[in-house]
């Protein structure tokens, strides 16, 4: 039996997806209930918890083998960070041992460092949750993903709306930072495959797509996908923060905070180390492919 955590979450669905696909048990970690109706209907059966409730954790952990921890959070106070991400991956691993757990499969992010971790809460949260991961004593895997793009989720269909609606294409700062998107299902199907490849334990993996490109060229590309010739226009930092200031207090999950602005100021946000592809290998989604499908 695998737990999945984080399963009614955007990734999280599509890795669910693939893990009964493939013929394997699951059991999904979820707040209420009514938001695995879904999972139910791919044959997973579903656990009600939440990482701050370390015995709900315990009780979704009996009996499993393996558990894939996808829980995260992108904004709020340290605070927040702490308890849910820090605190909660901390009382996750204790109810791993205590069930006996054999596999341990993390999700971290790209960009997460030593150098880094002190650069925004998100940051040091993933850093420190690693640090949990392998030091546990239970055989592990860690993915850092960079951007995830699909068609039902994450960032990618907010820029979709943005270049079908928006008379001008704004795009942050200079636009040189380079980024490497990795399609969900790809995504999703190296936490598949990391279920068996013994050659992945006790690793980290940077994860991206076949294409590494700026930001001004992301645009260029989506826009050609779209046939659109609205221009192009940057944007100045500062600008986009007076922005976050205002949507980063507004209710619901906000695509643009001010620590992902500090985060693409930072540098290029692209893969370093392409030992995933070769431990896994298998075919990746083309950046071109991707923006078709979403487009």
């Amino acid at each position: 039996m695998i737990l999945v955590t984080g399963g009614t979450g955007f990734v999280g669905g599509h890795v669910v997806h693939a893990l009964r696909a493939a013929g394997k048990e699951v059991r999904a970690l979820v707040r209420d209930r009514r938001k695995g109706v879904r999972l139910e209907a791919w044959g997973a059966t579903v656990a009600e918890g939440d990482m701050t409730q370390p015995a709900s954790l315990h009780a979704a952990a009996e009996g499993c083998d393996t558990v894939v921890h996808l829980v995260a959070v992108r904004q709020g106070r340290e605070q927040r960070f702490q308890r849910v991400m820090v605190d909660g991956t901390r009382d996750l691993l204790s109810a791993s041992q205590a069930a006996g757990v054999e596999r341990f499969i993390h999700m971290s992010a790209l960009g997460t460092s030593e150098q880094t971790k002190d650069l925004v809460p998100y940051y040091r949260a993933k850093w420190e949750t690693e640090q949990l991961v392998a030091s546990s004593g239970i055989p592990h895997v860690i993915f850092r993903p960079s951007f995830v793009f699909g068609t039902d989720g994450g960032i990618l269909p907010t820029f979709v709306k943005l270049a079908r609606l928006a008379p001008v294409t704004p795009i942050i700062g200079s636009g040189r930072q380079r980024i490497q998107p990795i399609w969900v299902d790809d995504v999703a199907e190296y936490f598949a495959r990391a279920l068996d490849l013994e050659a992945a334990t006790g690793r980290t993996f940077e994860l991206g797509g076949p294409d590494a490109v700026s930001w001004n060229e992301f645009w260029e590309r989506l826009k050609l996908v779209r046939r659109s010739r609205r221009p192009s226009v940057h944007v100045p930092v500062r600008l986009m923060r007076l922005n976050a200031l205002v949507t980063e207090r507004l209710p619901g999950d906000i695509p643009l905070t001010n620590d992902l602005l500090t985060m693409l100021e930072h540098g290029d946000n692209v893969v370093s180390d392409p030992s995933a592809v070769e431990a896994f290998g298998f075919p990746l989604v083309p950046l071109d492919e991707q923006l078709r499908r979403a487009a």
